[in-house]
């Protein structure tokens, strides 16, 4: 079910101590305020305590202060009012994670953010695992040494290895992606290396390889595991002797890329079964960082969920999370790490829910014959299924042509992994190029 704020229980209700007004605009925080003892006053007039400055907003639009068990916030007779789940208020005591509209604007009340939150790059968290996987990656970003990446996926690992290279002394230069997944076995070597005009049919001009692409940059192997037997000779040579070799070319080209591998693959245990070259294994773990999942740090999950939130823009405009919101939110063992968590808040700001909702514990292999779970609970879970359904097909069929087929363009657009992309095109029978 969808979890709404609730009312605060009223005077016997704990008085709150602090709490953080965040204004946007579009989806752009225009504005911070740490709410103490003192009410503040929130309005376009730059003597405002917390200033907007649009105009639909009014000059003093708003009274904010703490209360016992939330905020009161008064409107003050402004000209486009103040709404709060959809309903214009007067004067209302909300909870922590509410969502205000005062006219085009949006208020977040919020508690404020806890000591020990550190970040890197374009990494943030409060879990001291992902802290000490963070150190590690920032110690190492400023050389060029190799990096393996490893960890479940959805964890965040691309992120990472961009936060390595914007980190580097190559943030400059170009950051290259090639899934090692979605490489199309007769043209992998192609991709990964180029080719000369007239190597093979179709091949009518020279083509860079990513190698050459991501040179004075960074290159991430994506889901290096899955990179067939015959062309690891090849990558261990380059990555060895620092140069590449186009397909039908006779001459070796220097390699001037650094190099980041990921995998939620085991492959020292691939290494041994035969399936993955051991020399190859030595030489791209040159410095191992796991990513721990998020089951490991559920401190992370409110902060994630509110960041993927201020990512959707003013999509997610009037969308709150609520302390109810966040405790089923980090209740759930997200076996599909940070991209479930995703699509569970993408989902609800698709379907116009006011808070994004999971399923319950144990719900999740339900049959159409458990008893446990209510007809009307099945019923919402089966038609809220069938329009995230709907939506996913929409949209990846839209997106890939408008990319012109193209999935490495659409995943960069789209903003996803192109491995969770290529499952989506699959699971709808989108086909692609």
């Amino acid at each position: 079910m969808t979890h709404r704020p609730t009312e605060p229980a009223g005077d016997s209700a704990t008085p709150l101590r602090s709490a953080e007004l965040v204004a946007r605009l579009e989806g752009r925080i225009v504005g911070r305020l740490v709410l103490g003892e003192r009410p503040a006053i929130v309005g376009s007039d730059p003597s405002c305590d917390l200033p907007i400055d649009h105009p639909t907003v009014s000059r003093r639009h708003l009274e904010v202060s703490l209360g016992r068990g939330g905020v009161q916030v008064n409107d003050l007779g402004s000209t486009n009012g103040t709404r709060y789940l959809g309903a214009q208020v007067a004067e209302a005591l909300v909870p922590l994670g509410a969502a205000l509209l005062l006219g085009s604007a949006e208020l977040r009340v919020q508690a404020p953010a806890p000591q020990g939150e550190v970040g890197w790059g374009r990494l943030r968290t409060r879990s001291p695992v992902m802290a000490r996987a963070m150190e590690r990656l920032g110690r190492v970003a400023a050389s060029d040494s190799t990096v393996l990446l490893e960890g479940e996926t959805g964890t965040g690992k691309e992120v990472a290895a961009r936060s390595v290279h914007e980190s580097s002394a190559r943030r400059a230069g170009p950051f290259e992606i090639v899934d090692c997944g979605a490489l199309a076995p007769a043209l992998a070597g192609s991709e990964l290396f180029g080719h000369v005009r007239g190597a093979f049919t179709g091949a009518d001009r020279d083509r860079e390889g990513a190698f050459e692409r991501a040179a004075s940059g960074t290159l991430l192997l994506d889901e290096i595991g899955e990179l067939p037997l015959e062309l690891q000779p090849l990558l261990l040579r380059a990555l060895e002797s620092r140069e590449i070799r186009r397909v039908g070319d006779g001459r070796y080209r220097p390699m001037d890329a650094r190099i980041v591998a990921a995998t939620h693959r085991d492959l020292r245990a691939e290494s041994t079964a035969g399936r993955f070259r051991e020399d190859l294994w030595h030489r791209l773990s040159v410095v191992r960082v796991r990513l721990p999942p998020l089951r490991e740090r559920p401190e992370d999950v409110p902060l994630l969920a509110q960041a993927l939130l201020d990512s959707l823009g003013a999509r997610a405009a009037g969308v709150a999370l609520s302390p109810q919101t966040l405790a089923a939110l980090q209740a759930h063992r997200w076996p599909g790490n940070v991209r479930e968590l995703r699509n569970v808040i993408e989902a609800a700001v698709t379907l116009g829910e006011p808070e994004p909702s999971i399923e319950p514990p144990g719900t999740a292999g339900a049959t159409a014959g458990d008893t446990a779970e209510a007809p009307e609970a099945r019923e919402y879970r089966e038609a809220r299924r069938r329009a995230l359904d709907l939506f996913e097909r929409d949209f990846v069929t839209a997106l890939l042509e408008r990319c012109g087929g193209n999935v490495s363009r659409a995943a960069e657009e789209a903003g996803v992994a192109r491995p969770y992309l290529h499952r989506l095109l699959k699971k709808h029978g989108v086909k692609s190029g």
